[in-house]
């Protein structure tokens, strides 16, 4: 008799790829419903501080609200809450605790130059926080129900919060796993909230400084493991070796990946480099690719590349007079190294760098630290308007971006939000 055929064992990525598909396929309990919200106002509101409020710095000072809704495992989606800002409720024993069983978003609210309030793309965010969350064992979020709870969190405590023209609130979404259990296991309890916390301007006047990061540094994310997913653990890990670059005079880490140093990102930002390429001598845009799951598919950083590609490709789809003195460019995803970098510098092919994320936005590079004593003076050829000095790709593409987020050009991407106000 032939030996009974032994199964292929699934690896574990395989396994998380089923899980997620199943998660996301479950539709008998009650999902998210944002017409469901009930309100609660703070009839204690707080007074909103000046542009120029050193409180704003801390990054710890939240508006009148915040919205939340409880999942369970045996009963789905209860209805969302509008109330006033305050405690979370949970036990010492909450999953989000001991496992960072956790996934958030990082978004902004605009007031506009013709003052009407603003989201960039929350649509995009709002993918992205259904992927991460199911990535760690949280539920599904419906994508477009997120969008509309973060639009009604906004109309009603952005019109008192973000009373200025041309000014943002920081906005951050999050799920925790936050059920009384302790244990290695599927949590069975889950809150989502929506919170607006008060940021200062984050304009860098004279670039970037980036220290490239060591093997004994660690990685901050790594092939077929969750860089690319917006979740708590690839974010703590990193902070001491932050904390450190900070102290010897830097912004950032640039995280590096494996013996030949693969650039990934600048700190939590997506990281790009305009150069010549060294055989064809064409000018390109270059970043890492999403296709090994290492770097985060940043909202800004896909808009940075549709933006270069519908205006600073060889082959524009939109023709713009203000950067006809730029030489067009081909926008490369794919993987490359520092010493790629440092050989750009050295043989005068290397034309800018920048970093880009909802909290930095768009934020040249001025200098790289990649060896002892040897560093990459990356060149900053323009000043901006407001005396911030700059590559003019940067420069370009930061202007575009600002334009829609502060509707100064109308574009689908710039999402006008009705305002209800605190009532």
């Amino acid at each position: 008799m032939a030996p009974a055929a032994v199964p292929v064992a699934a690896t574990a990525s395989e396994l998380t790829v089923s899980a997620m598909k199943a998660d996301l396929a479950k539709s008998t309990k009650p999902q998210l419903d944002a017409s469901k919200l009930t309100y609660t106002f703070n009839k204690h509101g707080g007074v909103v501080p000046a542009l120029d409020d050193p409180i704003r710095r801390e990054h710890n000072s939240s508006t009148d609200h915040m919205l939340t809704v409880k999942w369970t495992e045996k009963g789905g989606w209860e209805a969302p809450q509008l109330r006033p800002y305050g405690h979370l409720d949970i036990m010492p024993t909450a999953s989000c605790i001991h496992y960072a069983t956790q996934a958030f978003e990082g978004m902004k609210a605009y007031r506009g130059v013709d003052g009407k309030l603003r989201l960039f793309r929350p649509d995009l965010n709002c993918k992205r926080m259904n992927l991460s969350s199911t990535r760690i064992a949280l539920p599904a979020i419906d994508p477009e129900q997120l969008e509309e709870l973060v639009k009604n969190f906004v109309s009603v405590d952005c019109p008192k919060w973000l009373p200025n023209a041309e000014t943002f609130i920081y906005l951050r979404p999050a799920v925790i796993a936050s059920g009384a259990a302790l244990g290695v296991q599927k949590p069975r309890e889950a809150t989502l909230f929506i919170i607006a916390v008060l940021f200062p301007p984050m304009e860098i006047m004279n670039g970037m400084r980036l220290l490239a990061s060591k093997e004994d540094m660690g990685v901050r994310a790594w092939p077929g493991g969750h860089g690319w997913s917006k979740v708590g653990a690839n974010y703590g890990p990193t902070l001491q070796a932050q904390g450190e670059a900070r102290e010897r005079g830097f912004d950032q880490i640039l995280w590096l990946l494996g013996s030949e140093g693969r650039v990934t990102e600048a700190g939590a930002s997506n990281f790009f480099v305009v150069w010549k390429n060294k055989t064809s001598g064409r000018l390109e845009l270059i970043t890492a690719p999403l296709g090994d799951k290492i770097i985060l598919d940043g909202v800004t950083r896909r808009s940075v590349i549709e933006l270069a590609k519908s205006r600073l490709s060889h082959n524009p789809t939109e023709v713009l007079k203000e950067v006809q003195h730029l030489e067009k460019l081909d926008v490369v995803e794919q993987s490359y190294t520092i010493d790629d970098i440092a050989e750009a510098y050295e043989s005068g092919r290397l034309v800018e760098a920048f970093a880009c994320g909802t909290a930095f936005f768009v934020a040249p590079i001025s200098y790289i630290q990649h060896e002892v004593e040897k560093g990459i003076e990356v060149p900053m050829n323009t000043t901006t308007a407001d005396g911030c000095k700059s590559g003019a790709y940067a420069a370009a593409i930061k202007t575009w971006l600002k334009e829609i987020m502060y509707g100064k050009v109308s574009h689908p991407w710039g999402v006008v939000i009705n305002e209800r106000g605190a009532q």
